[in-house]
């Protein structure tokens, strides 16, 4: 058991990072069921408390609520991970060009610091190191961060670290490593940050999160995004069939639409079209 003197709210927040990252690595598998019973045991929180933060997980869409039957971390599913992917470039591309342009000689430091962590771990990996995965994806979700820091804006970053994390569950759920191409591509936008090349930047990073998708979703095993069955009672809007046959390079961003205005209605006409006004006198 916990020290009772720490604070509840300190225990909570530590519970629920370990939860949340353990959703996130996938410690925690798409569509298993959150007996609160024995998470109990596993974090060491009590039932109240971890109700309170599943609950918490259901607002951020890591888990859902299946009314009295409890808690089940949220399934994955191949549209799921296109619009995760098209709401990050939505994001992130927004908030690169602002940061390359914004960036002083301090954020620039911290880009190529970033960049070397990455690097060294993208390294391992290529050599055929995979007992860091974990710290190559901190790593990879750290340098993607320092690009985008210097963009001012506080709602724009909490906003792409959420749908970043959303991006980041699929990549470690799926097991997707792209080696070389993606080290490189790294390596390209750590040279249009510091040659301060905002539409390049954007290319390189379409083309990174784009073939990522495609990688996974073109994969013999995709198992892993086969959705539980109880999402079909989910109150929760669901995503529109993608078309088929969509080419390859078209732009995963472009599924992000903005909602078609309201039609205009005319007013109403007279219940009696043939009275006619009276004449003023």
């Amino acid at each position: 058991m916990r020290d009772s003197g720490v604070p509840s709210e300190t225990i909570g927040e530590e519970v629920y990072r370990r939860v949340r990252k353990d959703i996130i690595f996938g410690r925690l598998t798409p569509g298993q069921k959150l007996k609160l019973d024995v998470m109990r045991v596993r974090y060491g929180a009590s039932v109240s408390t971890l109700r309170e933060i599943l609950n918490r997980l259901c607002s951020e869409g890591f888990v859902v609520a299946e009314g009295q039957r409890g808690f089940e971390v949220e399934p994955l599913s191949a549209e799921g991970f296109r619009e995760v992917a098209a709401m990050r470039l939505l994001l992130e591309c927004h908030a690169l060009e602002t940061s390359l342009s914004a960036g002083d000689l301090e954020w620039q430091g911290s880009v190529v610091a970033a960049h070397h962590k990455l690097a060294a771990l993208e390294s391992r990996m290529a050599a055929g190191d995979r007992s860091a995965a974990e710290l190559w994806k901190r790593y990879d979700r750290e340098f993607h961060h320092a690009l985008v820091s210097a963009c001012a804006s506080d709602v724009l970053l909490e906003t792409h670290a959420s749908i970043y994390d959303k991006y980041l569950r699929y990549q470690m759920v799926g097991d997707i490593y792209r080696g070389e191409v993606a080290a490189r591509e790294h390596r390209d936008l750590l040279t249009c940050a510091l040659n301060r090349d905002p539409t390049g930047a954007r290319e390189i990073l379409t083309r990174h999160v784009e073939d990522c998708v495609e990688t996974a979703l073109t994969r013999s095993d995709t198992g892993w995004l086969q959705s539980h069955p109880s999402t079909g009672n989910r109150p929760r809007a669901q995503a529109a069939t993608p078309q088929r046959g969509s080419q390859r390079n078209q732009r995963l961003s472009a599924r992000v639409r903005p909602k078609a205005p309201a039609a205009h209605v005319e007013p109403r006409l007279s219940r009696n079209p043939r009275r006619k006004t009276k004449k003023a006198e």
